[in-house]
């Protein structure tokens, strides 16, 4: 079992070397996001569950520290402050909670990027669209088909697979790839 879950983890990484198309969404992502940093705007990030996990963990290594010691960004995550998140949930509907975080704090040039393994994620798919109404650019981060999220983004990262943990688990080889060369532009 342990063999084999590192196998297949490797195959879907393998397959995302074969598709020069998705690497050359991962390289114009970084580069998108390098430039937003460049203009004084801001990225958040947005997920459920493990892809929340990733979304916290993508945003600290860019307002934190990643290679190297460099000025901190202003990337964060948009479940992070548990007061906003279980209100909005409570008021309105948990549907609701991250399209209101973009609401208050997204503005246009900002970058959104939203991570489901389906596509699907009902509160991703809305934050979504209240970012592109405010002219924000998208990223989704998604498993094969994109699902209903590829239609409202401006870059769709979708890894070759349907298996939850082997998507998640390409999620944040991605995330990292791209923290890398956002980094090495902007400080290198």
């Amino acid at each position: 079992m342990i063999k084999k879950g590192i196998e297949q983890s490797i195959e879907v990484k393998q397959n995302i070397l074969k598709d020069g198309a998705l690497l050359e969404k991962i390289q114009k992502a970084a580069n998108i996001i390098t430039e937003a940093f460049q203009q004084k705007n801001r990225v958040y990030f947005c997920g459920n569950g493990g892809s929340a996990a990733d979304a916290q963990h993508l945003a600290a290594e860019l307002s934190g520290r990643f290679y190297f010691d460099r000025p901190a960004l202003p990337a964060e995550a948009c479940h992070v402050n548990p007061s906003f998140t279980t209100a909005v949930s409570n008021d309105y509907d948990y549907e609701s909670v991250f399209s209101r975080y973009i609401e208050g704090f997204g503005e246009k040039g900002d970058i959104l990027v939203g991570i489901s393994t389906s596509g699907n994620s009902g509160n991703i798919l809305k934050a979504l669209a209240t970012a592109k109404s405010k002219g924000m650019f998208c990223i989704g981060f998604t498993g094969s088909t994109g699902g209903k999220m590829k239609n409202l983004v401006d870059i769709l990262i979708n890894v070759p697979s349907n298996d939850t943990p082997r998507i998640q688990e390409s999620h944040i080889t991605i995330g990292h790839i791209i923290c890398e060369i956002v980094e090495q532009k902007l400080f290198g």
